[in-house]
């Protein structure tokens, strides 16, 4: 019996496209920046009032509020593409999972809309043309100045802040798989550092 090399065809890898990477890569840059936003947010009204380190903070706060805001208009852009190339071939299958799914993708994408402009009406309520970009401009007002709604602005944007941060906390219990993956590779990258 002569033994043959029967040649194996190769498994072919599902081929990402570059909008898919770039919405792969703006979903870190944006998580990023709203983890910064939350922590810098839960620090900086707990600074002293009136210093200059407070007045940083919120220039900080603010600016990458405004920058999230312009991300999320690319990443929309980008998903639309992703979308039309994934869905004009074949329609998904509309099971509970699919559904669920979408619908929390898309509260996520609202409370993204919702947290930094509802920062902007607290800014704008409270004083008119209060909104920085990295101390290199003043952003244009969306709102305009009513100090009757400061109070109302500022527990409308604690609020929606951390309901944001409740749908994140869903989102990674629904991706719980790809956390524990992510896990165990810096886990891994982390014993490599440690023994150099």
């Amino acid at each position: 019996m002569s033994s043959q090399l029967v040649p194996q065809k190769a498994v072919a890898k599902p081929r990402l496209t570059s909008a898919f990477k770039q919405l792969w890569s703006i979903h870190w840059i944006m998580a990023s920046g709203y983890l910064l936003l939350w922590v810098g947010g839960f620090g900086m009204v707990r600074l002293p009032e009136d210093t200059a380190l407070q007045d940083n903070a919120y220039t900080l706060h603010k600016s990458v509020g405004a920058l999230t805001m312009a991300l999320l208009t690319w990443r929309i852009f980008i998903l639309q593409r992703v979308w039309w190339r994934k869905y004009t071939r074949r329609l998904p299958k509309f099971t509970g999972e699919w559904i669920r799914t979408f619908l929390l993708h898309t509260a996520i994408y609202l409370f993204m809309l919702a947290v930094p402009l509802s920062g902007f009406l607290l800014s704008n309520s409270y004083q008119s043309g209060n909104v920085p970009f990295f101390w290199i401009a003043t952003l244009p007002d969306i709102f305009p100045e009513k100090a009757a709604i400061v109070e109302l602005a500022r527990d409308l944007h604690f609020w929606i802040a951390y309901t944001f941060l409740g749908f994140v906390a869903l989102h990674l219990v629904d991706q719980k798989k790809y956390v524990r993956s992510l896990w165990r590779r810096v886990g891994k990258a982390l014993k490599k550092t440690s023994l150099n």
